[in-house]
């Protein structure tokens, strides 16, 4: 691997141009990487660990290969790893040890906690999804999409009132379909308190707890205004 340029994992180039998981996006080419829509400010070592394990996910990647990927040719001892992982899960908010981001298999190394989708973005002639809420516009990914309190959520709402896990959306050829997850303060659509699973149209109004979102659907692509994040 010493001969590789940073980035230029096995897994990355050629293969994979982003993947997500969680409310996390990674773009290999121009090494950013977004959460909640708004940009995290990684270190390049920070970065090209985690291009390193969300390339390598599911699978555990031992402390040895990472010493040899990140630091070639170059001895640095296990604290020095220890530490930008610890430099990582604090950028991405990765506090919470029930739902981890980055996962520790003790005395092996680290991998992604999550499922990781590295599907290509739609062409052209496809359906954009999104929701908009306090300014923000969020894009919903193809699959489920957990709208709560959780920070690991693809809709993360820090409010009083929404579940961690409050309702998902789920994005399918054929539409868009909202499901509330057993929430304590329901969800409505249209005002209406949601019972079983329903396709949306866009343009309605989606009320979580206290939160008032707005779902949007268009063959034209998701609206240019700036992501404001939360």
């Amino acid at each position: 691997m010493s001969g590789k340029m940073p980035g230029q994992f096995e897994g990355v180039s050629g293969e994979r141009a982003a993947a997500r998981f969680g409310a996390v996006t990674i773009d290999f080419a121009t090494r950013r990487v977004t959460q909640h829509s708004v940009n995290l400010h990684l270190t390049p070592k920070a970065f090209d660990l985690l291009a390193i394990l969300v390339c390598a996910a599911p699978r555990v990647v031992p402390k040895a290969e990472l010493h040899e990927r990140l630091w070639p040719e170059t001895y640095v001892s296990d604290a020095t790893l220890a530490s930008l992982v610890k430099e990582l899960r604090r950028e991405l908010h990765d506090h919470d040890r029930s739902t981890p981001l980055i996962r520790t298999a003790h005395g092996v190394g680290y991998a992604v906690a999550v499922d990781v989708d590295s599907t290509p973005p739609p062409g052209p002639n496809a359906v954009s999804h999104w929701l908009e809420v306090d300014g923000r516009h969020i894009p919903l990914l193809a699959g489920e999409n957990i709208i709560g309190r959780d920070v690991t959520s693809r809709v993360w709402l820090d409010a009083a009132r929404v579940s961690r896990r409050h309702a998902r959306v789920i994005v399918r050829p054929d539409g868009a379909f909202l499901e509330d997850l057993g929430s304590k303060n329901r969800t409505t659509v249209s005002g209406i308190a949601l019972a079983g699973c329903v396709c949306l149209h866009d343009g309605q109004q989606i009320q979580v707890g206290p939160v008032r979102l707005v779902y949007r659907a268009s063959r034209t692509g998701m609206s240019t205004e700036t992501n404001v994040g939360p």
